[in-house]
């Protein structure tokens, strides 16, 4: 192996070569030099370091994703088949299926404009100039409704747009406050205390109709914790409005493509031959809305529980026009 590094240092000597060659323990290469690893460097802050200038609309952004994203997440990124969404989820990471996208759990926004930079599109990375970035990060933020249709973003104000999860994460203390818990003797009797019955159904003097009550909350709850799938389309509540999906306060007994919306050819067809979103419809088409209504834009599979749809119909049935 000596002789052999002597020959090449040699024949590297001959040719010419100057500066370090060799490096290292395998005696391979030289140290790259500083404007060698910035010519490498894509890496963005959350404090902008890194960021490069210049600026995005939403409206370019939407043209964008249509053609370079859609095929993976979407017209309105609200995901295809096992591709992730992208938009929408606000307020549902406190829920038992919480969905979560850019606009609801990522901390910083320069985590985006990063990945896409780096890694997108699928199959055909760092090929988006900078302008093209800072369009689709604000149709990405336009999509979770952080920011209006006419916003651009840009280098001068990326630091302005606060995400809603920026304090959302907490440093991994687990090694000084959940170690020692869990190093001990493990307890192996009397280890919890007795359970004790403090209050019954006839102390409480509920009637059946309190009991009835009760339940009918439980059906909302549980729909409007469902609906939290929904969410990354559709608006419900005081203030909805269209976005990615049509809003569907009133949705339950209401004509089909009631609202100024742009509905899919299969929507409109089947609203002109009168179709009405009662108890049954809603059923069936949030069961299989494809196989339901063939041609409609909804890319949601369905709910696979007729439980989950019981609530999400009682649910929407409470959201009045």
């Amino acid at each position: 192996m000596s002789k052999w590094r002597d020959l090449m240092i040699c024949a590297a000597l001959a040719a010419g070569v100057s500066g370090p060659v060799w490096s290292g323990p395998y005696f391979l290469g030289r140290p790259a030099e500083p404007d060698e690893i910035a010519a490498w460097n894509h890496e963005v802050q959350p404090d902008g370091t890194g960021l490069p200038l210049g600026q995005g609309a939403v409206e370019d952004g939407d043209v964008l994703f249509g053609e370079r994203c859609a095929a993976c997440h979407g017209d309105f990124a609200e995901g295809v088949g096992n591709w992730p969404t992208l938009s929408g989820g606000i307020g549902t990471l406190g829920d038992e299926d919480p969905v979560k996208t850019v606009g609801s759990y990522w901390p910083y926004l320069s985590t985006a404009w990063d990945f896409i930079h780096r890694s997108k599109p699928y199959g055909n990375a760092q090929t988006l100039e900078v302008d093209e970035v800072y369009s689709l990060v604000a149709f990405l933020l336009y999509s979770s409704d952080l920011v209006e249709d006419d916003f651009v973003l840009s280098h001068e104000n990326f630091l302005d747009v606060k995400m809603p999860n920026a304090n959302g994460f907490v440093v991994d203390d687990r090694a000084a406050t959940e170690y020692p818990r869990f190093s001990g003797p493990p307890c192996m009797r009397d280890c919890r205390a007795p359970v004790k019955i403090t209050k019954r159904a006839t102390d409480l003097d509920l009637t059946p109709e309190m009991m009835v009550a009760t339940k009918e909350l439980d059906l909302l709850a549980q729909g409007e914790k469902v609906f939290a799938k929904c969410k990354a389309c559709h608006q419900v509540g005081e203030g909805a409005r269209d976005r990615v999906g049509p809003a569907l306060n009133g949705i339950v007994g209401a004509d089909a493509a009631r609202a100024d919306f742009f509905y899919s050819d299969g929507m409109r067809a089947a609203a002109k031959a009168g179709l009405v979103w009662d108890h049954t419809e809603l059923a069936a088409y949030l069961a299989n809305p494809k196989a339901y209504l063939p041609g409609t834009r909804m890319n949601f599979s369905g709910l696979g529980s007729q439980a989950d749809i019981e609530a999400v119909i009682a649910f929407l049935a409470s959201q009045k026009g």
